[in-house]
């Protein structure tokens, strides 16, 4: 096929995904907020979630342009600008998708009251919707556009490397930012609210309970957004970068990873439409449509292949792509919410001590078998499909249907912050009830949504550093050479080292919290009565200070430090740092993300009535355990993720340059 069929086609699958957005945000905003109380709730959520998402865009739009002009500098001006549209399209994808969260938040509240569950389930899987199809859109149309301007520009290599770092850096702020002003408001409001106060999470009593609103929409829709879309644009920009390695510019090689993903838009506008056809309890739904998605890629990637002649061999890749990432998220929700559950929350019958020791192990034990998995699923790729390029293809297929899989993922907060609202509207107990239905449910499908990040994550951090070899010519890495050996150390710690500065961030932005919350219960006269008014937008202004001000620092360092490596131990050693800091950073993610995911399950095991229900001494130990688990599963967990892929890819430009 000539090369505009290949653009063509692209870009009407991104097409056909920002109709879905139109559609579904037409949906959404088609239900009428009935309720004056809940209007101006949401009102408030919404207000601080944009003058946060406002600052923190000024700050990344002041990085974006230094870092711009050095890539005009020392690349050159293409370079620069293809770069500042990977950011832009993340920001875009960011913002639509908070936005739509925002607008969908109080009408699944309102639709739970006024229609029951099932329309309640579809308004927060529509705000789901539009987060995952802003993703893969907006992703596709940028490689498109590249595709279309560039391909046979002897730079197409170096202009998707800045594409996918513009993207990676937005994702890094934005992921880092946003998880850290939402666990230290959730923090913040768990400790006084609940253990200090004995008030029920999300009571309006509670002057930080806005402010957790508000984070639940800037970190884990915002922040998650952007953290998937990196992952997706990574996956397709590195496999694209081994295939003209390999193959040089024949197009049906090179254009395959991005017609996978197009192919992957369109089956999970499928999946979409799936839920509005087949009924179904939530749960069944969720994953209905993810396995129709899923199946119907396979099916389409496998009469691709056949019909283009590529050779049965990249099919494999795809199989175990898509067969290790919901092997993963199966490990994943098991971990989150079977047996490791009940035994975290019995647990907590003897203390918080013992909450925690628990939780811990069962996080570290977490990390095997998803590492077993994915070190199988490499091998198989390597073997079966055609070496490095089946293992990129691999991560591709596993992001391929990013649509619907960040759909379910976005799907939570929303249902969360339904919750909230219905709370403060004093809705009564059975919509709360239902609300709460639908939030325990967002809580493992973001706790797999966590484990499918990670795992593709490892992938393309693979495909990337793969990339990295090749143009550095590195075929062996000498693992006894002492500068390979110092980067491989230095690299190893380097997870640790963004850990540790986003869980203090969480823990002193959460401290000034704590006594603001305080501060007003002590100071307002009638806030436990409920005849004061809290401040809540003192609140909202202390987590937003805090995540604008903590986030700089990891930022920097992630950038600088392989710079810094390349310049002053060399490429080896580069190359061993990346090693180093892909393996910690993967089982460190891991254990994060699935021990914050078993702490918070357990304390909510415990809130529907077990082992003493709300109020007991279990459960104030498993709140304790869940507090320390947020910044674990929401901050510093997924920060790892992309600080990975985002070294990977500045390792890779400063080959190039």
């Amino acid at each position: 096929m000539d090369s505009a069929i290949y653009v063509a086609l692209i870009l009407a699958a991104s097409l056909v995904g920002l109709v879905v957005i139109g559609v579904l945000l037409a949906k959404i905003r088609a239900i009428k907020v009935s309720d004056a109380k809940a209007g101006a709730i949401a009102d408030a959520i919404y207000e601080g979630a944009m003058a946060f998402l406002k600052e923190e865009y000024r700050i990344i739009f002041i990085v974006v342009a230094i870092c711009a002009a050095l890539l005009a500098k020392f690349m050159s001006v293409i370079a620069a600008g293809v770069f500042v549209v990977g950011a832009l399209f993340s920001m875009t994808a960011g913002f639509i998708g908070m936005r739509a969260a925002t607008d969908a938040n109080v009408r699944t509240t309102m639709a739970a009251r006024d229609s029951g569950e099932h329309a309640a389930f579809l308004m927060a899987f529509f705000g789901g919707g539009v987060m995952g199809f802003a993703v893969a859109s907006f992703g596709l149309l940028g490689l498109g556009i590249i595709l279309h301007l560039y391909h046979a520009d002897s730079a197409l290599i170096n202009y998707l490397t800045c594409f996918s770092l513009g993207a990676s850096l937005v994702a890094f702020f934005a992921r880092v930012g946003g998880g850290i002003y939402t666990k230290s408001a959730d923090v913040g409001a768990d400790l006084v609210g609940k253990l200090e106060a004995g008030i029920p999470e999300d009571d309006p009593r509670n002057p930080a309970v806005i402010a957790d609103n508000v984070g639940d929409c800037v970190g884990d829709t915002a922040g998650m957004g952007a953290d998937i879309y990196e992952s997706y644009v990574g996956a397709m920009v590195s496999s694209m970068i081994l295939a003209i390695d390999a193959f040089g510019m024949e197009l049906p090689l090179v254009t395959l990873p991005v017609m996978l993903c197009a192919l992957g838009l369109i089956c999970s506008v499928v999946g979409l439409i799936s839920n509005l056809v087949f009924k179904a309890e939530p749960a069944a739904m969720l994953r209905n449509a993810t396995y129709i998605a899923i199946g119907l890629f396979l099916g389409g990637s496998f009469g691709y292949i056949t019909y283009m002649g590529l050779g049965i061999a990249l099919f494999y890749s795809i199989i175990i792509g898509c067969v290790s990432g919901v092997v993963i998220g199966l490990i994943t929700e098991y971990y989150t919410s079977a047996k490791p559950v009940r035994d975290v929350a019995q647990s907590s019958t003897s203390g918080a001590a013992t909450n925690i020791i628990t939780g811990l192990a069962i996080g570290m034990e977490s990390t095997v078998l998803p590492v077993v998995v994915l070190s199988v699923g490499i091998l198989l790729a390597f073997a079966f499909g055609g070496g490095l390029f089946g293992v990129s293809l691999a991560a591709v297929a596993m992001l391929a249907t990013v649509g619907i899989t960040m759909t379910v993922d976005a799907y939570g907060p929303i249902a969360d912050n339904a919750g909230g609202i219905a709370e403060m509207s004093g809705f009564g107990t059975s919509v709360r009830a239902i609300t709460d239905k639908l939030d325990a449910l967002g809580n493992t499908t973001a706790a797999m949504g966590k484990g499918f990040a990670i795992g593709s994550a490892l992938l393309t951090a693979l495909a990337m550093f793969s990339a990295y070899a090749k143009e550095a010519h590195i075929l062996v890495l000498n693992v006894l050479d002492p500068q390979v050996l110092c980067g491989v150390f230095i690299g190893g710690t380097m997870p640790f080292l963004i850990s540790a500065l986003t869980m203090r961030s969480v823990s002193e932005a959460a401290l000034k919290m704590v006594m603001e919350v305080r501060r007003q219960f002590r100071e307002i006269p009638g806030i436990m009565e409920g005849t004061g008014k809290p401040d809540y937008r003192r609140c909202v202004q202390i987590s937003t200070k805090a995540a604008l001000k903590e986030m700089m620092l990891p930022g920097i360092l992630t950038v600088l430090v392989p710079i810094v490596i390349r310049f002053g131990l060399g490429l080896e050693a580069l190359a061993g740092f990346l090693v180093g800091a892909t393996l910690c950073g993967v089982l460190l993610a891991l254990m994060m993300a699935n021990g914050g995911g078993v702490w918070d399950n357990a304390k909510k095991y415990i809130e529907a009535g077990n082992l003493g229900g709300k109020g007991s001494e279990a459960h104030r130990a498993a709140v304790v355990g869940d507090t320390v688990g947020d910044p674990f599963k929401d901050t510093s967990g997924p920060a790892l993720n992309i600080l990975i892929k985002l070294m990977s890819v500045v390792a890779l430009l400063l080959v190039l340059i």
